[in-house]
């Protein structure tokens, strides 16, 4: 692994001792992308098209980086609870400046939770089987929560 990063195994071990050190460090990563790509889109004229565009990507995530994340070990000293409660409340607090922004205009429905809102969009990613699938739901979750 470290001579596909093009560096050595001492550097890899010195920055990550262990797997599961290597493991946080790249969702982390993942994490930040996510967030920053809603922050991003903070900045979009269509607050409800910005709102549907992070959570294709927040499904596409949560499709393909689930087993990455599960792969943390559980520890008894309650780390992964503890790495997990943050990475879930940075895209929570994503989520919810997007909605906020969507509700704003009319966009969504002024009752919709944030929190529903991603446990739905988790559900399309976990449960879907493909791409097309994930977007047909979203589609539908979009009809839906409209005002």
């Amino acid at each position: 692994m470290a001579r596909r990063a093009g560096i050595g195994d001492a550097t890899m071990y010195r920055h990550f001792p262990t797997r599961c050190e290597l493991i946080i460090a790249v969702y982390a990563d993942e994490v930040a992308a996510l967030c920053a790509e809603g922050e991003a889109l903070l900045e979009d004229e269509e607050p409800g098209d910005a709102l549907f565009r992070w959570l294709r990507v927040f499904v596409a995530h949560v499709a393909a980086r689930r087993e990455l994340a599960l792969a943390i070990p559980n520890d008894q000293g309650g780390r992964r609870s503890e790495l997990f409660e943050g990475w879930h409340g940075a895209m929570h607090s994503t989520a919810s400046r997007l909605l906020t922004r969507a509700q704003g205009v009319g966009a969504a429905d002024k009752d919709l939770d944030p929190a529903d809102l991603l446990v739905l969009a988790g559900g399309i990613a976990v449960a879907g089987s493909g791409a097309e699938q994930a977007e047909r739901c979203l589609m539908l979750l979009r009809r839906g929560i409209g005002p």
